[in-house]
């Protein structure tokens, strides 16, 4: 018998046991009692005087040939079995799917014949039948607030707002310092510059001299470019310090606002010089689509000059979304890599490209959610505002005189400080797990954060593979 368990190398003759080696049949006992072989006979048919009997022939009645029937003294062989058929009701199964008797006497078919291949649990194996012990890869490692594994749309999201909620005192704090920064110059400016009569008034009057006009105009934009800076100012460092906070929180730790700034702060300049950069490149591309209109427009073709004006913007429209989604994990890259502002745009680069589209459905997708949360918190002080300061629907509309009340601009800034408050936290914590949820895919992260978390036997990338 072989140390394997219903194993017959392919090949061999049934029953090898007590063979003699160079004998051509199955040895036989040789004090069976009662068995006396017959003298050997000579040969009718031999053509020469050369050629006899040999003295050892089988005893009558044992010898049958390979392809004949078996002899009494043997069990015959089971059928072959049909397809797929890879039980063992009888012995065990061996590598091939063969069958082995009582005795391991019979080999089985060659390897692979009738049966799965080996290793595969079949019928009356512990799994019950081919592939029912099969229960999925294992479950990813969940440190924190996402799987270490391909993370589908739903989960960014819910990672991001998982981070807001498990980590409120921080995300919320900073957030709030943040938009109450924003909220706060925006009524400044709406109060001080935008409110003004007589620049309303200039600016809505088709009679006003020149001189008026560039009055009023430069006011405008003196007031809306120093709230540009502090709006910029403001969202960078709330990037810089949200992406350190969300890094953590992949990961199951938590980090104070101290601690996070200590982080983040070596590369917050180089952050302030990519979003520079890209807004130079952004308004560039405006420039230039813009100005083959601007030129036919000077040179007196007014209806050709607005038509190619118009093709201009949405050219250029175009271009400055599809740089806008190719160079959006940037930032991330820059403030986790510790990369320099080149270096970060050319990793946003090649982890978006092949998955420019999935890039773009979810930065969309997050842009009509931070909207629809915010315009339902701002819309109700924005009645509450016109129910009780007098200034009426069409003030607030753009339809009246144009000037209101303080008392409505603090309504209102209330309502965006509140929404702002709640939707920047989401923003920030979507393009970081956007950004890790690339380098899984296509770097293995998953295995480095598994390590980072302190987890041991982790299954390898794509054990779980995402949506």
């Amino acid at each position: 018998m072989t140390d394997t368990p219903g194993w017959a190398s392919p090949g061999t003759a049934p029953s090898n046991e007590g063979r003699e080696p160079g004998t051509s049949g199955p040895a036989e006992p040789a004090d069976r009692p009662g068995d006396t072989a017959p003298a050997p006979q000579p040969d009718p048919h031999a053509q020469g005087p050369g050629v006899k009997w040999s003295k050892e022939q089988p005893p009558p009645g044992q010898w049958s040939a390979p392809t004949g029937a078996p002899s009494p003294q043997q069990a015959p062989p089971p059928p072959p079995p049909g397809p797929g058929w890879t039980g063992q009701p009888h012995g065990q199964a061996g590598h091939g799917g063969g069958y082995a008797g009582p005795q391991g006497g019979y080999g089985g078919p060659p390897p692979g014949y009738g049966g799965p291949p080996p290793g595969y649990g079949g019928y009356g194996a512990p799994g019950g039948a081919w592939g029912g012990g099969w229960g999925g890869p294992p479950p990813a490692a969940k440190p924190g607030v996402i799987p270490l594994r391909p993370l589908a749309v739903g989960e960014i999201l819910d990672g991001a707002v998982s981070t807001m909620r498990t980590h409120w005192r921080t995300v919320l704090g900073i957030s709030l310092a943040v938009a109450l920064l924003l909220d706060t110059s925006t009524v400044l400016l709406q109060g001080l510059v935008l409110n003004d009569t007589a620049v309303q008034s200039t600016l809505k009057d088709p009679g006003a001299s020149p001189d008026e006009a560039f009055r009023a105009l430069r006011e405008t934009m003196i007031g809306t470019g120093i709230v540009s800076v502090i709006r910029a100012v403001a969202v960078i460092i709330a990037t810089a310090l949200l992406t350190t906070i969300t890094s953590r929180a992949v990961l199951g730790k938590s980090v104070s606002a101290g601690e996070a700034w200590r982080e983040s702060r070596p590369q917050i300049p180089r952050l302030f010089g990519l979003l520079i950069l890209l807004a130079l490149i952004f308004a560039g591309i405006a420039v230039g689509g813009a100005l083959p209109g601007f030129l036919v427009l000077l040179a007196g073709n007014d209806a050709g000059g607005a038509a190619l004006l118009v093709l201009g913007f949405l050219a250029a429209a175009v271009v400055v979304v599809w740089l806008g989604i190719r160079f959006y994990l940037a930032a991330p890259a820059l403030m986790l890599e510790r990369q320099g502002v080149a270096k970060s745009m050319r990793r946003s680069a090649k982890l978006v490209r092949g998955s420019w589209w999935r890039t773009f459905g979810i930065v969309l997708l997050t842009l009509l959610l931070t909207g629809m949360v915010s315009a339902v918190i701002t819309i109700p002080f924005t009645a509450f505002a016109a129910a009780v300061s007098g200034d009426g629907m069409n003030n607030l509309l753009g339809t009246g005189s144009g000037h209101t009340s303080w008392a409505t601009l603090i309504i209102q800034g209330i309502g965006a400080l509140i929404g702002t408050t709640l939707t920047l936290p989401i923003s920030a914590g979507v393009t970081v797990l956007l950004y890790i949820d690339q380098r899984i895919r296509r770097e293995a992260l998953d295995l480095e954060l598994a390590r980072a978390a302190g987890i041991q036997g982790t299954a390898g990338p794509g054990a779980v593979p995402g949506n």
